[in-house]
C-alpha cells in the first residue's frame, strides 16, 4: 500500500482545546485569572497555524511520494513566555482589562512538569524543497486570528470552561 507520512510541530488556532497553552492563556486573560507558565517559561516550541497544517496535509496527499516522510513546521520557534507575553499584548489591544491593567500582570511561573521537554523543533526544509509548501501565516498573524476566534466564539469554549463538557464532539451543528 502506498503510504506517505507526515510529522508536525505544535498546532494552534480555532477549536484548540482550552487546557493547552495558547487557548488557556487567551481565556484566563479574558477572565482575569492567573496565567500559568511552567518553570522559567524558557521551553521552546515551533508553532504551526492549524490551517497551514491542513494545507500541508493536502499537499502531501496530492504530491507526496509514497514511502516518503515530510516534516511540517511553522518556522516559528518561541519560548512559552514569549508566546504568553504576545497573547497578553494582543489581549490588551483586542479585549482590554476594564481597569486598563496590562494582562501580563496575570502571568505566574509555576512548577514545571516532570520530564517536560525543553525544546520541540522540526526541520521542514524537505516539504519546502520537494513539494513547494510553506506556511502562509506567520506566528503573529496566526496568533491574532486565534485570539480573535476565541473572543468571537464564547459559545464554543464556555461549556468546556464551565465543566459541562463531557467528552462529546464539539464544533458541529446541532
Amino acid at each position: 500500500m502506498p503510504a506517505v507520512t507526515s510529522n508536525c510541530s505544535n498546532n494552534y488556532g480555532p477549536y484548540h482545546f482550552p487546557e493547552k497553552l495558547i487557548p488557556l492563556t487567551i481565556l484566563n486573560a479574558l477572565e482575569g485569572k492567573p496565567i500559568p507558565v511552567y518553570g522559567d517559561g524558557g521551553n521552546i516550541r515551533d508553532w504551526l497555524y492549524v490551517e497551514d497544517h491542513a494545507r500541508a496535509l493536502v499537499q502531501i496527499a496530492v504530491s507526496g511520494r509514497p514511502g516518503e516522510s515530510y516534516n511540517v513546521g511553522g518556522a516559528s520557534e518561541k519560548t512559552n513566555l514569549e508566546v504568553v507575553r504576545r497573547i497578553c499584548q494582543l489581549m490588551d489591544e483586542m479585549a482590554p482589562d476594564a481597569a486598563g491593567n496590562p494582562h501580563e500582570r496575570l502571568i505566574v511561573l509555576v512548577t514545571d512538569r516532570p520530564g517536560h521537554d525543553r525544546r520541540y523543533a522540526i526541520d521542514a526544509s524537505k516539504i519546502k524543497r520537494d513539494l513547494g509548501w510553506v506556511a502562509y501565516e506567520t506566528f503573529d498573524t496566526g496568533l491574532r486570528k486565534t485570539v480573535r476566534w476565541y473572543l468571537d466564539n464564547p459559545q464554543w469554549w464556555k461549556r468546556i470552561r464551565s465543566g459541562l463538557y463531557r467528552g462529546e464532539r464539539l464544533g458541529i451543528s446541532a
